[in-house]
């Protein structure tokens, strides 16, 4: 059995073509930030990026109460929903390279849509 023919100017250019749509999306996932408030208004946080944390806020009532697990649980939720609004951006960011009718609650929005393009790719789809 013949082993197929590799046109490495055609590889040359595929992994050039991978390479910068990958720059463009680091590029884009640079400017994502969201913020978060909780429910009372008391806490906010801000992340950017992949999810993490740039800014918190606590609002100077929080010591009104002695609840301290309380407060946590505020502080994490607050982090979780501003988590979720990165996570949202990140998967609009990405949609061109994920497979159609992909959703965003079961899929990883880091390394998913470019392992869907990789299995193009071998499939001869690209």
């Amino acid at each position: 059995m013949a082993r197929p023919m590799i046109d490495p100017a055609r590889r040359r250019a595929d992994y050039e073509r991978l390479r910068d749509d990958l720059l463009e999306v680091k590029a884009r996932i640079a400017d994502i930030e969201a913020t978060a408030d909780s429910p009372d208004g008391l806490v906010s946080a801000t992340v950017v990026g992949r999810g993490e944390l740039s800014e918190l806020y606590l609002d100077p009532r929080i010591y009104r109460t002695t609840d301290s697990k309380a407060l946590a649980k505020s502080i994490v939720d607050t982090i979780k929903d501003a988590v979720g609004q990165t996570r949202e951006q990140l998967f609009d960011i990405t949609r061109q390279y994920l497979p159609p009718g992909a959703k965003l609650e079961n899929t990883d929005v880091h390394t998913g849509p470019f392992l869907h393009q990789l299995d193009r790719k071998i499939r001869g789809e690209l």
